[in-house]
C-alpha cells in the first residue's frame, strides 16, 4: 500500500487560509483567480466563482477580525480538510461558530473549497447550548 501524498504547497495554503479567516484579507497566492467556493450555512447556501467574490462574502458575513482555533487539519491527495472554531467581538458581544472546509490545492493556491458552518452564535445561543448540553470534548 502506498502512502497518500499531499498536493504541493498544502501547508502554505493552510497557513494563508487561517490568516485570511482571522484578518478578512486574502494573502497573495491564497486563491486562484477562478476559485470556486460552496458555502453551506444552517439555513442558506452560497456559491462563488472568483477570489474577489469569496473575499466579499467573508467580509459581509464576518466584517470584524477574530481568532481561529484549529482543531484538526488533514492533508488529502488533492489538498486538505480543516476543522476549526472562530471567535470574535461584534455588537458588544463575543460570537462563536464552528466550521469545516475541504479545499483542493494546486501549486499552493486553493482552486476549490466546500465550507460547512454552524452559523454564528451570539452569547445567548452559546449560554443556551451550555445549559442544555455537556460536551465530552469541548
Amino acid at each position: 500500500m502506498s502512502a497518500m501524498t499531499s498536493a504541493p504547497g498544502t501547508e502554505v495554503a493552510v497557513a494563508r487560509l487561517i490568516r485570511f479567516l482571522e484578518t478578512g484579507t486574502a494573502p497573495d497566492g491564497l486563491f486562484t483567480p477562478d476559485v470556486f467556493a460552496d458555502l453551506s450555512l444552517p439555513l442558506w447556501r452560497i456559491q462563488t466563482s472568483t477570489a474577489e467574490d469569496i473575499a466579499a462574502v467573508r467580509i459581509q458575513g464576518h466584517p470584524v477580525t477574530g481568532e481561529v482555533h484549529v482543531e484538526r487539519v488533514e492533508q488529502t491527495g488533492h489538498g486538505f480538510t480543516i476543522e476549526f472554531a472562530e471567535r470574535w467581538h461584534d455588537q458588544g458581544q463575543r460570537w462563536y461558530c464552528r466550521e469545516m472546509i475541504r479545499a483542493d490545492v494546486r501549486d499552493g493556491a486553493i482552486v476549490e473549497m466546500s465550507i460547512y458552518c454552524t452559523g454564528d452564535w451570539d452569547e445567548a445561543k452559546q449560554n443556551e447550548h451550555a445549559r442544555a448540553v455537556t460536551l465530552s470534548r469541548p
